[in-house]
């Protein structure tokens, strides 16, 4: 991500990219469970670790050259960090990408997110094997508090409506109280506003590629699409996330430059040392 290889790359093209090698993926869907290996299991196996130590040497040089080894540890932290795996079910519904904006519907939708993500946690599934993204924004936007309602949704599979979980969302899927629907409400999109703030948003993008290219990095290391959001949904808010994009800019210019000046010394002072015998002799 901060080399020039995009947001991922996989192990077979990282390899080839470094050392040319091509891997053999002829078995990535193979049976390991099953025993004896063939020799064509052993060959492929070993060759998925064969080249670890040049990647890995190749990328800690290209990252000590750059001085970017810090925001390689900046990202780590994040995937280690176990809040960044947490999830609290009354705010499910904040990861959803839907057209439902009415307050009622948002409501529902609330509801309907907090139910499921309960679900997943319960049975430790993926949300979507409980219900899909989609499901739930079309439950949103009709409620359905009957069988016959619920069957009518052509999203759900046949017979939904009859099992447990159709119980639930006609039980439970209802409208949360009052209070909570403020906040559903002020949540507000550059994309959903139109106007200025939905070409400013674009204008953003493009301006995120250009640096994100320009400095080898993968753009959501800079700023993701819901940051940019953010950003263009009003003009205050747009000041301020256009202020600290800057700020974390020149931060990481700022440690590139020093690593850069780190190096110079490096090499200036065996140079100094030699000059100095020699003046001395």
């Amino acid at each position: 991500m901060v080399l020039g290889y995009g947001d991922s790359i996989s192990y077979d093209q990282l390899v080839q990219r470094i050392t040319g090698d091509t891997l053999d993926k002829s078995h990535r869907f193979t049976d390991w469970s099953r025993r004896p290996l063939s020799p064509a299991q052993v060959s492929y196996a070993i060759s998925d670790v064969t080249h670890l130590r040049d990647v890995y040497l190749a990328l800690s040089a290209d990252l000590a050259k750059r001085g970017r080894a810090d925001w390689v540890g900046e990202e780590m932290e994040v995937l280690t960090s176990p809040e960044t795996y947490r999830a609290d079910p009354e705010n499910a519904w904040e990861r959803l990408k839907t057209r439902v904006r009415k307050p009622k519907e948002l409501a529902v939708l609330m509801e309907i997110a907090a139910w499921r993500e309960r679900e997943a946690q319960t049975r430790d599934v993926p949300r979507g094997r409980v219900l899909k993204d989609d499901v739930l924004g079309e439950i949103a936007t009709q409620a359905p508090a009957t069988i016959e309602r619920l069957a009518a949704l052509r999203s759900l599979p046949r017979g939904f409506e009859r099992s447990k979980w159709g119980q639930d969302i006609r039980s439970g899927g209802g409208a949360r109280p009052s209070p909570a629907i403020p906040r559903a409400c002020r949540r507000s999109s550059a994309s959903a506003a139109g106007g200025n703030g939905s070409a400013t948003l674009e204008l953003l993008k493009v301006l995120l590629r250009m640096t994100s290219e320009r400095h080898a990095v993968a753009a959501k290391v800079i700023a993701t699409v819901d940051d940019l959001d953010r950003i263009a949904s009003d003009d205050k808010r747009r000041r301020a996330g256009v202020a600290r994009l800057a700020s974390r800019a020149v931060r990481r210019e700022g440690a590139r430059a020093q690593a850069r000046q780190a190096r110079a010394r490096g090499r200036a002072e065996p140079r100094e040392s030699r000059s100095n015998r020699t003046t001395e002799e």
